[in-house]
């Protein structure tokens, strides 16, 4: 059995608009649209099937702030597209109404990395295939908290682990440093976290290439989290959608238990 490697066009909510940020940094910003359906609806023409909607406001908050225009979102490309949410999903409340509002699947992050009482929770509820965890890492640490400075922070490696005991079993890893910057993924922390054979890995944070996502693909990953390279026309989304198109890799086998 196989699975695809998907491209996921990131869209990062701020203020109403669809921004970029580098490095995590809620200080060097860039907006792109002021238009979020707009710009999902681009994405999905241009042959995305998963995007990656990131309420940063609920990220600092921790409750969700721009539920409205995700919302929108679904309503608008649902149909063609499945649409995964993150950013303030800190309470079982809050992940179930997102899924129930026509989410594929809900990022947690932040509780998470604190939490194993709530994903597992989480999981009961929902299912492996609808919640996913957030694992964004700066100086070897994974952090929530919205990647703010002294945050707490483990090792990655670690939290994956635990979190797999769980049932986890896909992680989104941000390589926070790279983030923004277009200088390609760190392909030393996904091997890394990939190799730990526990879930499926995709990379986000710093994909600017075709290059770049033929180097995921050959490290294990299941996927590409893709923003500003978008957004600044240095990579085509249809391109790297036919790139990834096609490519198949083993699935993970999780371990058994008796």
């Amino acid at each position: 059995m196989a699975s695809s490697f998907d491209i996921i066009p990131a869209i990062d909510l701020r203020g109403g608009r669809v921004v970029r940020l580098e490095q995590g940094s809620f200080d060097r910003e860039t907006a792109f649209s002021d238009d979020p359906v707009a710009v999902a609806r681009r994405f999905v023409d241009g042959g995305a099937r998963l995007l990656h909607v990131v309420d940063l406001d609920g990220a600092r908050t921790g409750r969700s702030i721009h539920g409205a225009v995700i919302r929108s979102i679904i309503e608008t490309v649902g149909g063609n597209a499945s649409i995964e949410v993150a950013g303030g999903l800190r309470c079982e409340a809050d992940v179930g109404a997102i899924l129930d509002a026509g989410a594929a699947r809900a990022v947690i992050g932040t509780r998470a990395l604190r939490d194993q009482g709530f994903v597992q929770r989480c999981l009961a509820a929902h299912g492996p295939a609808a919640i996913i965890v957030a694992l964004d890492v700066r100086q070897g640490h994974a952090y929530g908290e919205a990647w703010s400075p002294g945050a707490a922070g483990g090792s990655p490696a670690e939290a994956l682990l635990t979190l797999a005991d769980t049932g986890v079993t896909t992680f989104e890893v941000t390589a926070i440093e790279r983030d923004g910057l277009l200088g390609g993924p760190d392909l030393d922390l996904t091997r890394g976290l990939v190799g730990l054979g526990r879930g499926a890995v995709i990379a986000s944070g710093g994909i600017a290439s075709l290059g770049d996502i033929d180097d995921l693909i050959e490290v294990g990953c299941s996927g590409a989290i893709v923003g500003r390279a978008l957004y600044d026309g240095s990579l085509d989304l249809r391109d790297a959608v036919a790139r990834a198109a096609g490519t198949t890799q083993p699935t993970t086998t999780q371990p058994t238990t008796t």
